[in-house]
């Protein structure tokens, strides 16, 4: 009974800080727009951190690994689709609507793939879960694009965690398709994308790298590369094992609540009506769904 209940304890500790850490990602990254980095920077950072800890388990078990071309398409959705197009999102949009289009959305997302791919059919209880999930969207979008609102060029953000959010559906949906375990999707990821991103990084696209202080790069490089893609994924790993995969979707829900409650003191981001029910009626879908995926 006490080993059974130390087990769910460190479950519970390791479910709240993955998602502290997830939470701290969007704050993280949206302040990231008051310093030097480029977005492309921020990806940089991500993929050389993440790709040179992941690449020696990548070449221990490569023999089990997926084909070179399913590495290559899990890299570009996994990897350089979801963080190029969120990290390019927080240049335009606030935190608030990062945490909705962002882990707010992606159980509306990653269904409609299932069902393409996959042919899934959601129960009734979930279909409905992600219609709240989608009430929140529409939310978000319709401030986005107001013109009374004053929030300029905020739509060019929420369309591009949108488009970051599908990314990462697509990828959950492939892994599970292709059954790729969840240690070698997160080796694919950081080290294919390390392998396809920083040639063109180097070469090509614009970098403030140099430019930036000591403290910013690894501010970022820490967070963006270490914690928010290894060690997230370890406690989730740890905290699934712990109290369960329905548990562990439910308390996901809370991500974009705490992001967009913390970036009013934060980042001094201001928590519109309009944006705070597409919060809320996100998190209640999502709480939802996974109670009703978990049965």
């Amino acid at each position: 009974m006490h080993k059974q209940q130390g087990s769910d304890l460190r479950g519970w500790l390791a479910a709240f800080t993955a998602v502290g850490i997830w939470t701290g990602f969007i704050l993280v990254t949206r302040y990231s727009e008051r310093g030097t980095l480029l977005p492309t920077d921020l990806a940089a950072l991500r993929f050389f951190a993440a790709g040179l800890v992941m690449l020696p388990w990548l070449w221990a078990y490569r023999r089990r690994m997926p084909s070179l071309p399913r590495m290559v398409v899990l890299a570009l959705c996994g990897g350089l689709g979801y963080a190029g197009f969120a990290y390019h999102g927080f240049a335009f949009a606030p935190a608030a609507h990062a945490a909705v289009l962002l882990p707010g959305m992606m159980p509306f997302l990653v269904a409609l793939v299932a069902m393409a791919l996959l042919g899934e059919r959601p129960s009734r209880q979930r279909t409905i879960g992600l219609g709240i999930i989608g009430a929140g969207m529409l939310c978000v979008a319709v401030e986005g694009i107001a013109p009374g609102l004053g929030l300029g060029q905020t739509w060019r953000g929420d369309a591009l965690f949108v488009a970051a959010s599908l990314s990462w559906s697509i990828f959950t949906v492939l892994l599970r398709r292709w059954q790729v375990q969840p240690w070698d999707a997160v080796a694919i990821t950081a080290s294919v994308s390390a392998v396809l991103y920083l040639p063109l990084y180097l070469t090509v696209l614009p970098r403030q790298l140099l430019e930036a202080p000591l403290s910013e790069i690894a501010l970022q490089g820490v967070y963006q590369g270490f914690l928010a893609v290894i060690v997230a994924m370890v406690l989730f790993a740890r905290a699934v094992a712990g109290i369960g995969p329905t548990r562990m979707g439910v308390l996901m829900a809370l991500v974009p609540v705490a992001a967009s409650l913390l970036a009013v003191p934060v980042l001094g981001e201001p928590l519109t009506w309009l944006a705070a029910s597409g919060v809320v009626l996100a998190s209640s879908g999502a709480i939802l769904a996974a109670r009703a995926q978990g049965r």
